[in-house]
């Protein structure tokens, strides 16, 4: 039968987490707890950043942007993984599919080229210390993330027009929890060499940019470390660095996992694992290493909790000297 007289699938069903329904509770608890702690963490790091003034630098100014990506990033899976936990069905519109497609893979571009951003500024910040503050203007950062969010939602677009303008005829089982490019692809009915010639293209320039310009960055940071006579000196451009190389290894680890191998199904559940972990549990790790391993971001902590827990004390007192009044008050 030719293409054009199947019939257009409309719903697309989803394969989700697990089949054991003994683990459901468990995974809808971490799941959940994940996603809270994604959300606290992350816009406790945008109020941070924006309310301490000597945090107004241009890595934490990436790094605001990070966390808002992260928060928006994660947002595009978990609500529905959580809600296909305690569904019996666990279906997606065809046009909510393509929705979550797009926001996905572009808030995923934006991020790889924010990494590479980041450590753009870490080679400025230690390789041209005394020029930092002329080169990293406030125009050039905001040029950056500009270019990060254009090109981003500009290969999110091409791919979700290029994917969803084939032929879906059935089945219309998507063999993940989320829409994601290798199942979907699998289920066409099309003839989609272009469309895989064009996905492998831009998964391919964005990770391989991103991966060589992190490498090239700390490969100079490297050599300029190591003349550097000072041990104390040497550990502490090191630290300053150490968070940013540990983001961006526990993000591109899963996803080179993912999509640069030959398709096998022996690999299919490590697949979804590493879709997990790169999905759900680095948004919410991201916020968690800057804040354990940077000393500026500790120094915030430390000063909100003395100055909550102060503000504490002052309004425990003041309730303490109101209801010793008021006790006077009675006796009299």
């Amino acid at each position: 039968m030719d293409i054009i007289n199947h019939t257009q699938v409309r719903m697309f069903e989803l394969s989700g987490l697990t089949d054991d329904e003994t683990l459901i509770p468990f995974l809808f608890i971490f799941f959940f707890a994940i996603y809270i702690m994604t959300i606290v963490g992350n816009l406790g790091i945008i109020a941070m950043v924006h309310l301490a003034s000597y945090l107004q630098t241009p890595m934490y100014f990436f790094l605001s942007f990070l966390s808002m990506v992260d928060l928006l990033y994660s947002s595009t899976t978990t609500p529905k993984i959580l809600s296909d936990l305690v569904s019996s069905k666990k279906t997606i519109a065809f046009n909510d599919c393509a929705i979550q497609f797009f926001f996905f893979g572009a808030l995923a571009g934006t991020e790889v080229l924010i990494l590479s951003t980041m450590s753009y500024d870490r080679y400025v910040a230690i390789c041209h210390p005394l020029q930092y503050i002329s080169i990293m203007t406030a125009r050039k950062c905001w040029s950056f993330v500009a270019f990060s969010f254009g090109f981003g939602f500009f290969q999110a677009a091409l791919q979700t027009s290029c994917v969803f303008s084939l032929q879906f005829c059935g089945p219309n089982h998507i063999d993940q929890f989320y829409c994601d490019i290798p199942p979907l692809m699998k289920l066409t009915c099309s003839k989609g060499f272009s469309c895989d010639a064009l996905n492998i293209a831009v998964i391919s320039s964005f990770s391989l940019y991103s991966l060589a310009a992190i490498l090239g960055s700390y490969t100079l940071i490297l050599s300029s470390i190591l003349r550097i006579k000072s041990s104390r000196s040497r550990q502490k451009a090191f630290v300053t660095c150490s968070s940013h190389i540990t983001c961006a290894s526990i993000f591109f680890i899963p996803i080179f996992c993912t999509y640069f191998r030959p398709p096998s199904s022996v690999f299919e559940k490590q697949d979804k694992v590493a879709s997990v972990f790169y999905s759900t549990v680095t948004p919410m790790l991201n916020p968690l290493i800057y804040s354990l391993r940077n000393q500026e971001v500790k120094m915030f902590i430390i000063r909100a909790l003395t100055n909550c827990q102060a503000h504490v004390g002052d309004n425990v007192n003041k309730l303490h000297g109101r209801s010793h009044e008021f006790g006077l008050n009675l006796s009299l």
